[in-house]
């Protein structure tokens, strides 16, 4: 099961409001989830980001891939810098090894 983190799309029409969520990647986009690991709105100045840094570092290790937008939103909620740095980290013990 190929799992992907991505957004899906809640609130009025023209008044959008974003769950980013670990899901299927075969599934459709506002449809069946696993876990739901933050929400942005960008209706709000400047556009309101919260993601649980916990669980999302936990479905990156395990192997989850982010879509382009989730990746952003990743970075600007600062769990991308935090999961590449382990990442890297990891790699260089393997070197040292």
């Amino acid at each position: 099961m190929a799992v992907r983190i991505r957004l899906s799309r809640h609130g009025k029409k023209k008044a959008p409001f974003y769950r980013l969520v670990v899901a299927d990647s075969r599934s459709p986009r506002d449809g069946r989830f696993i876990e739901m690991i933050g929400t942005y709105n960008p209706m709000t100045d400047p556009a309101d980001v919260k993601v649980d840094g916990e669980r999302a570092l936990h479905w990156l290790n395990v192997g989850a891939t982010p879509s382009e937008t989730a990746r952003a939103l990743l970075r600007k909620a600062g769990v991308w810098d935090q999961y590449t740095e382990g990442k890297s980290a990891g790699q260089k013990a393997d070197k040292a090894e």
